[in-house]
């Protein structure tokens, strides 16, 4: 039996003309003619014939044309149910097959869309104590690379020796070094001291007088920046997700790229001087406190206000105001 016949063998039931013609072909022994079906509309003949033969109930006979002999229901019924069978046996093979073949698929678009490869960790780590120590095992593994950002201005002499023999091994152990510290370190002269030392042995160190916060990159795999506001920072992320350490590095050289050199050499650069006082004077003409002032800028208070009395008497004024006016005249605008 053809696809075609197959598929129409599926109908639930007859039609009620295609019945009566089969009724009447086995009424007249058995065989429809030509002749019979003569007798019969184009309606009552072309549409049910169709049925019986495609169902199987009709058959053409070996012989003259235009003959059809009648089936016996009951044997075509039992050879329609083998076929069925063995084509519910096929369909369900192929199901079970196309089963385990989707589901390693599956199992692959479950790790890589519907849950996709996740990226590192970030862990918090609390208390001045418990962030140096994962940072000390965490540097003591690194051995390529180190950028580390320090705002603040000059750092204590203490923390600085410590520095001082940590970063040297990092280097020995063929890594590189590249720092980042607020202008006011160069006031500083156990920073100084220490830039000096590190440079020596081929570290680099810039200063950037802009706002950026406290970071630690090692080989870049691991990021450590400080969490928290000015007044506590007693809290750190150590990151390790890829991506996330991309952009932070990103960040870092685009502020690398504008910072000045500094080899701790004593003589302050004028560009140096210049850039940070138009910061002093922009930040005073927004209304910000002096002690917030310094701590932005790393200073301590009394320096703050050595810069702020050097600047009024170079330019002659007696007003902030007038001096942010001549310090927008000389050197550009104070933003």
């Amino acid at each position: 039996m053809s696809t075609e016949q197959r598929s129409s063998a599926g109908a639930p039931a007859l039609s009620p003309e295609a019945r009566s013609l089969y009724v009447r072909a086995v009424q007249t022994g058995g065989r429809l003619t030509e002749c019979e079906a003569d007798a019969l509309s184009s309606d009552q003949i072309d549409g049910p014939l169709q049925e019986l033969l495609a169902l199987g109930l009709l058959q053409s006979e070996v012989g003259p044309s235009g003959t059809y002999a009648v089936k016996d229901p009951q044997q075509l019924a039992e050879s329609l149910a083998l076929e069925f069978q063995r084509e519910a046996g096929e369909i369900l093979r192929r199901s079970v097959s196309l089963h385990h073949t989707l589901q390693d698929l599956h199992r692959e678009y479950q790790t890589y869309v519907s849950h996709p490869v996740s990226g590192g960790s970030i862990a918090y780590v609390q208390g001045r104590g418990n962030i140096n120590q994962q940072l000390a095992t965490t540097m003591a593994n690194g051995s390529e690379e180190m950028l580390t950002a320090q705002p603040g201005g000059g750092r204590g002499e203490d923390a600085l020796k410590i520095a001082i023999a940590r970063d040297l091994k990092f280097v020995e152990r063929g890594g590189t070094i590249r720092t980042i510290y607020q202008p006011s370190a160069r006031y500083s002269n156990p920073t100084v001291s220490y830039v000096q030392a590190v440079t020596q042995e081929g570290c680099q160190v810039r200063t950037l007088d802009e706002a950026f916060t406290k970071l630690i990159v090692i080989d870049r795999k691991v990021a450590v920046i400080t969490v928290g506001d000015e007044q506590n920072r007693d809290r750190a992320a150590f990151i390790r997700d890829e991506s996330v350490i991309d952009y932070i590095v990103g960040v870092f050289n685009s502020q690398w790229e504008r910072a000045i050199p500094f080899t701790g050499d004593h003589g302050i650069p004028p560009q140096v001087v210049t850039r940070m006082r138009r910061q002093i004077v922009r930040m005073l003409l927004e209304g910000i406190a002096h002690r917030t002032i310094a701590r932005r800028l790393g200073l301590s208070e009394r320096t703050l206000a050595r810069h702020i009395a050097e600047m009024r008497e170079e330019y002659g004024v007696d007003t902030l105001f007038q001096l942010g006016w001549k310090l927008a005249q000389t050197e550009g605008p104070t933003a």
